[in-house]
Parts: C-alpha cells; structure tokens; sequence
C-alpha cells in the first residue's frame, strides 16, 4: 500500500522533465502539479478504500 504513495513523486519526476525538455517555466507548468496532485488523491483514495473494503 506504500507504493500509492510513490505515484505523485514519479508523476511530478516526469511533469519536471517534460517542463524542462520543452523549455517550458515552472510557471507555466503549474497546472499540470495541480492535476497530478488531484489524480493521485483520487486514485490513492480509491485504491485504499476498496483495499479496506475487500480486506
């Protein structure tokens, strides 16, 4: 389950890599955080809550 955890961490590594392949700002990459956090959330909520339920 620790593993769900470490979702958001590779998903940033990426979104930081592809901003600085394309020459593109923090700033304007600041979006794209904004969704990985919220998809992760989601995705970490719904893996721990049907871990929980089936357990």
């Amino acid at each position: 389950m620790v593993r769900f955890f470490l979702l958001p961490l590779l998903l940033t590594v990426l979104w930081t890599l592809f901003l600085f392949h394309y020459g593109l700002s923090f700033k304007q990459g600041l979006k794209g955080y904004y969704w990985i956090i919220g998809i992760s959330t989601a995705l970490i909520g719904f893996f721990s809550l049907m871990i929980w339920l089936t357990h």
